[in-house]
């Protein structure tokens, strides 16, 4: 098990009128983590909302702390601060998810330090912890116009996000394990999960079109921890409200 946590942050704005919010797709993906790996319940600690428990990966059992500032996008910075200093982690140790503008819906990538792009939750913890920290960003897409930026990115996530959005979150709760062997081995068990073996090496069931659910099939999805953190992310329909 390794010596340090790793510490996974979400971004995000808190309260019941931004849960849905393209914005808030960093605190989405570090609820989907926590809840599907069996962190423990949220408590409140470092200006912030923080769960903790282990991911299983190839290195070993490694203990990681999911952290949700509550400071508002802007001073999520003050709270990282002091969740860093308290661990006695480096800015390596550190990684933040966050929504990106320049990356197509669904699109993620990860990597380690960088600029800001405008993104008033990096650019706070950059000037608490400097910018050498590890970043996941999830792409939310650009509305096309400049003008319509603010309304995008400060806007619930449509209906039809659900498609790519439900898949995601599953699939970055999954990959997580690997971030403990760095950021492109993280990349590459995302794409595994979200690209499913082709050709000869596909079994022939998975090139087959799925059958429908029973409603056996439907009860189990209702108990799978996902499935709960994704209803309650998205609303209880499985929907996406908004936009």
């Amino acid at each position: 098990m390794s010596a340090k946590p790793l510490l996974l942050v979400g971004l995000g704005n808190p309260g019941a009128k931004y849960a849905r919010h393209r914005h808030n797709v960093g605190f989405m993906a570090v609820d989907a983590v926590a809840d599907v790996h069996g962190f423990s319940p949220p408590r409140a600690k470092f200006q912030g909302e923080l769960r903790e428990g282990f991911l299983d990966s190839p290195r070993g059992r490694i203990k990681a702390i999911v952290l949700k500032p509550l400071t508002y996008m802007n001073e999520s910075g003050r709270s990282v601060g002091e969740a860093m200093r308290f661990f006695r982690l480096q800015p390596a140790d550190v990684v933040v998810f966050h929504d990106e503008l320049d990356l197509a819906p669904g699109k993620v990538k990860a990597k380690t330090g960088g600029g800001t792009a405008g993104h008033n939750g990096l650019k706070s913890i950059a000037a608490h912890i400097g910018p050498d920290f590890r970043r996941v960003r999830i792409g939310i897409g650009h509305p096309g116009d400049k003008a319509r930026v603010t309304g995008h990115v400060l806007g619930d996530f449509a209906r039809a996000d659900q498609e790519w959005l439900a898949p995601l979150l599953a699939a970055v709760a999954a990959a997580a394990p690997a971030l403990a062997e760095g950021d492109a081995r993280f990349t590459s068990a995302l794409a595994q999960r979200l690209q499913p073996p082709r050709g000869k090496d596909a079994p022939a069931a998975a090139r087959q079109a799925a059958p429908r659910p029973t409603e056996a099939d439907k009860k189990k999805d209702a108990t799978n921890p996902f499935a709960k953190a994704l209803g309650r992310l998205l609303g209880r329909d499985g929907g996406a409200r908004g936009a």
